[in-house]
């Protein structure tokens, strides 16, 4: 009897990720033609479909899921056992599948890639860039070799390391330049600009403001900092932005910037990774040798 192997397998998970046979060819770097055949070969030997076909896309079938469930838990050890070898080694080698969310992204990814690529020149480093929810998934998942986000990640299965705190810094309009800098209790009054809901630094932000976020919110929402840099400039509220963000942000706006006179809102960004992973020295390595670029 004809068995499947695990290529049939990556693919079968990419399809079933993606729910598109020609977005999943992409993502395996091959073409439609040569991932669909593979994947008829799978079914072939299962004796059952694993995908429904429709014109739109594909969806698992009722076999699919429990197939796939069983799927990832063999993927998972497969690249826990390359893993293992791996770790043998003293410096970090091969791929590293780092996630990264977009409040850092933009603005620290140069600076880590650089750095990355001087203490670290075999790496072959791959970045995913999503908000903190999907990156721990991805990261319990096996789909994520690391992440740079906003601690606490607030996960017993992962390992945390520090890497830097920053402040935030309120945008105001220019027109109020001049104006005496808000504390907490007087932000709450004034229309406050937020990334829209899954972003951490949002959280982050309403916490300051002793805001619930379970509360009605009546403030306006934006998908980047960038967009809520230009709102401010556009006369429509006020914001936050994390340090690192400011000088790209505020270049071509028409706002201003004040720094807390008390205690300033903070985050700390860090490096996370799962804790059963066995390259564990291996990624303390890769935190350290981005920690001080990163506290430039």
């Amino acid at each position: 009897m004809a068995e499947f192997t695990l290529k049939q397998l990556r693919y079968f998970e990419a399809v079933a990720k993606a729910g598109h046979f020609g977005r999943a060819a992409d993502i395996c770097a091959i073409s439609q033609p040569a991932l669909s055949m593979q994947i008829k070969e799978l079914e072939l030997i299962l004796g059952t479909a694993v995908f429904e076909r429709g014109p739109r896309g594909v969806s698992l079938t009722q076999f699919g899921h429990s197939f796939g469930a069983r799927a990832r838990d063999i993927l998972q050890a497969a690249d826990d056992l390359a893993d293992l070898a791996r770790a043998s080694h003293d410096q970090m080698n091969g791929r590293l599948r780092l996630g990264v969310i977009p409040t850092v992204a933009p603005y620290l990814l140069p600076k880590m890639i650089n750095q990355l690529g001087q203490s670290h020149p075999d790496l072959d480093l791959q970045i995913r860039e999503s908000m903190t929810p999907r990156l721990t998934q991805d990261l319990r998942d096996g789909h994520l070799d690391a992440a740079i986000l906003a601690l606490p990640a607030d996960d017993p299965a992962l390992v945390e390391v520090p890497l830097m705190t920053e402040d935030f810094v309120l945008i105001r309009p220019q027109s109020e330049a001049n104006d005496p800098v808000p504390d907490a209790h007087s932000l709450r009054e004034l229309r406050l600009l937020l990334l829209e809901e899954g972003h951490c630094f949002r959280d982050q932000a309403l916490s300051f403001c002793n805001i619930q976020s379970t509360r009605p919110w009546d403030g306006l929402d934006g998908s980047s900092l960038s967009t809520l840099v230009q709102m401010v400039g556009a006369g429509m509220g006020v914001t936050f932005l994390p340090e690192m963000a400011v000088a790209v942000e505020t270049r071509s706006a028409a706002v201003s910037l004040a720094r807390f006179e008390s205690t300033a809102p903070s985050r700390t960004i860090g490096m996370v990774w799962r804790r059963s992973n066995p390259l564990q020295k291996q990624f303390k390595f890769v935190a350290q040798a981005l920690r001080d670029p990163l506290r430039d």
